[in-house]
């Protein structure tokens, strides 16, 4: 017999599906330069992902998180900061792995990856989060000197999702988050940075779909990155 439970939830996910708009990526360059040129060397920034990666729910990429953690990157190091963003609207680790990494190309200082809130809505197993996960980073070993992941989102902190689907959907984010923290614990090269302090939002941090960051959501969540980030060279 099918629980209770994940019936309710497959209907309201149902119900999610056919009513959320599905907003397009940020428009206008996906790579560009930040700071005062003439002063050190850029540092190399590539962010990495799904949707939140690709800016959906803002116009351009300088209102999203790549935006705001590029500029804050500069204010921190003193540093000008070039900054390069590959990210696809439903993108799990899967995808990200075999077709995305190849994308970002180059070498970066650091690469901050965006990943596994569609691993959690499409009900991948923790162990196919884990294998797709350690192949990211084996990917990236060579092309970056860190990278940081980011945990997931809160999803009983969206006010798309009804009641029992957040709950259910925010379970699965924590039991990814747990693998990912071990993953990285790993590698001298990967640090894992949790969605601490997104978790009591207003209305203002979410788009009109209410699910994707708004322009101040994007400046929070990179805020809250920048705070916990590894010392990097200036």
């Amino acid at each position: 017999m099918i629980p209770l439970r994940h019936l309710v939830v497959g209907a309201q996910g149902w119900w999610v599906r056919r009513r959320t708009d599905v907003l397009p990526p940020a428009g206008g360059p996906v790579a560009g330069l930040v700071g005062e040129t003439l002063s050190a060397e850029p540092l190399r920034l590539g962010v990495l992902g799904e949707s939140t990666a690709a800016g959906c729910g803002v116009a351009t990429h300088d209102e999203g998180f790549a935006g705001f953690l590029a500029r804050g990157l500069s204010d921190l190091t003193d540093r000008p900061v070039a900054w390069h963003v590959v990210g696809r609207h439903g993108a799990t680790s899967r995808r990200i792995r075999h077709r995305l990494v190849d994308e970002l190309g180059g070498r970066y200082d650091l690469v901050v990856l965006l990943a596994g809130a569609n691993d959690v809505l499409s009900r991948r197993t923790t162990a196919e989060w884990r294998e797709d996960l350690t192949g990211i980073l084996d990917a990236l070993a060579s092309r970056a000197d860190q990278v940081v992941v980011v945990g997931i989102p809160p999803f009983d902190s969206f006010p798309a999702l009804p009641r029992a689907l957040r709950r259910y959907l925010a379970d699965g984010g924590r039991a990814l988050d747990e693998v990912a923290q071990q993953v990285c614990a790993d590698r001298e090269n990967a640090r894992w940075i949790g969605a601490d302090g997104i978790d009591d939002v207003g209305p203002d941090f979410f788009a009109r779909d209410n699910f994707h960051p708004s322009t101040h959501g994007y400046r929070r969540w990179a805020d809250i990155v920048l705070a916990a980030l590894p010392a990097l060279e200036r």
